[in-house]
């Protein structure tokens, strides 16, 4: 206990380091919120993947390899593709627009593109953002006291506390400088923790071979990736459900300010080849050690506790500690960004440019940390009470940005025939039918993932409704 205890001590002193290095960059708007567009390639790439991850990767897509087996790699698959396709599809463009156009967030972009004069688009992101990051950030609160409770001898109650004032602190005083570049050192111990955890839990079950006997006896479904209903239509419907939890890479803002943040358009090509190598170890490593951890434990009451399990069970004192560590920097590394995006809605969108703020740039950072505070605390209220599955949690949170930003910010930077009228209805028809669906649809289609349902009609409505609005206009002018 007091090894795994110094070893996150000495993890708290890095982090105070990088934040108080960090400090000189948050008296201003745009370096509290996207550290002056002065980010290198490799800070970007990192900061991209650890954001993206969260403590659903080490917790709770583990725990779902631990539940389904290979059928968990079909989420390999989509996050692999997702990320692959925002690479190459939204960074160089969103890069090269928001530098043209000074934007520091991405309803600056979306008013930019759109001349939002009325700010309808603006008024709708930060709602969106708002409702969508809380109950994000409650979901990793959850993780934060969950890895504690797993690691160590305090309670959940105790380990949410600590966890949260932690990362509320050197997000606050540290801005988008430091949230970056903890992200680059949360990233690298991710991905380490992740190829030698599957490596010695593979060894601790009598090697590969061994393993794969051992799932098989336990249910033979768990080495097949239909699942263990076998071939049909539900297998069907969660293997592409799977499939679509990368789409979302497609347009969640929490990400798409990483592009907006490098130093150069140029420097997005190795941060895209870095990322997405990162990426499939990321996963890969997660899905491996939820499997191996069935082979060894079998019977756990909640699966996403295995990773915690496998770490104090066969690993030393020290190299517990240091799991403990990376659990706790996955999920730092997207709280801090949900706060710093969340914050930025407020203060920059609804603050400076919808209510026109007098406020100087100082006064206007200052209040972002401010608002920083307030989010996260309501963060800890909501994860006292814990959500049961981190899983399925963030995923909703996850596909409700997804299909709200998503198909708005494709056709903006693809399409040009895009109107503000179609983004309008496309960004509310997304996000809406992401919570309808959950609320009303998704047990009678077999639990489809809801960001396939929100990311179509959003896209569907952003391309329509852009069409129909743009032919009334023509036909108004010409009569």
């Amino acid at each position: 206990m007091s090894i795994i205890i110094t070893v996150f001590v000495i993890y708290l002193a890095i982090l105070v380091g990088i934040t108080i290095w960090s400090r000189t960059a948050t008296h201003t708007i745009k370096g509290y919120f996207i550290a002056d567009k002065q980010l290198p390639s490799w800070v970007v790439a990192f900061s991209t993947n650890a954001t993206g991850e969260s403590g659903w990767l080490l917790l709770g897509l583990t725990g779902m390899g631990y539940a389904v087996g290979a059928q968990a790699f079909w989420v390999v698959a989509g996050e692999v593709l997702g990320i692959s396709l925002s690479w190459l599809l939204l960074s160089r463009r969103l890069k090269r627009f928001s530098d043209a156009n000074d934007s520091i967030t991405v309803p600056d972009v979306l008013a930019a593109r759109f001349n939002d004069r009325g700010h309808v688009l603006r008024r709708l992101s930060v709602l969106i953002i708002v409702v969508m990051v809380g109950a994000y950030v409650a979901a990793q609160m959850v993780a934060t006291g969950k890895a504690f409770d797993g690691f160590t001898e305090l309670d959940y109650f105790t380990g949410v506390m600590v966890g949260a004032s932690v990362i509320i602190l050197y997000t606050m005083f540290g801005g988008f400088k430091a949230v970056a570049w903890t992200d680059l050192i949360q990233g690298v111990l991710m991905l380490s923790g992740l190829v030698i955890l599957p490596v010695v839990a593979i060894q601790a079950g009598g090697g590969w071979n061994s393993v794969m006997a051992n799932l098989y006896d336990q249910d033979p479904g768990l080495l097949s990736p239909w699942g263990s209903e076998g071939k049909g239509l539900s297998a069907l419907v969660m293997i592409f459900s799977f499939l679509a939890i990368g789409i979302p890479f497609l347009g969640v803002p929490q990400l798409m300010v990483r592009f907006i943040s490098a130093r150069s358009e140029e420097s997005l090509v190795p941060a895209m080849i870095i990322s997405v190598i990162v990426l499939l170890f990321f996963t890969f490593g997660a899905v491996l050690t939820g499997m191996a951890g069935r082979a060894l434990f079998p019977g756990l009451e909640d699966p996403e506790r295995i990773l915690p399990m496998i770490s104090t069970t066969l690993l030393p004192p020290v190299m517990g500690g240091i799991m403990l560590v990376v659990v706790l920097a996955a999920i730092m590394s997207t709280v801090d960004s949900l706060l710093i995006l969340a914050s930025s809605a407020l203060v920059r969108d609804y603050w400076q440019k919808i209510h026109r703020s007098p406020l100087s740039d100082r006064a206007l950072s200052n209040r972002g940390k401010v608002v920083t505070l307030i989010i996260g605390i309501i963060g800890i209220a909501f994860a006292l009470h814990q959500t049961p599955l981190i899983f399925w949690f963030v995923l909703f949170a996850w596909s409700g940005l997804g299909a709200a930003f998503g198909p708005v910010l494709l056709c903006g930077l693809w399409y040009p025939r895009t109107n503000l009228t179609g983004a309008i209805a496309g960004m509310l028809g997304g996000f809406l039918t992401t919570i309808v669906w959950v609320l009303w649809f998704k047990p009678y289609f077999h639990d489809l993932l809801e960001i396939i349902p929100g990311f179509t009609i959003g896209l569907v409505l952003t391309i329509l409704i852009s069409n129909l609005t743009a032919r009334q206009t023509t036909a108004n002018a010409i009569t």
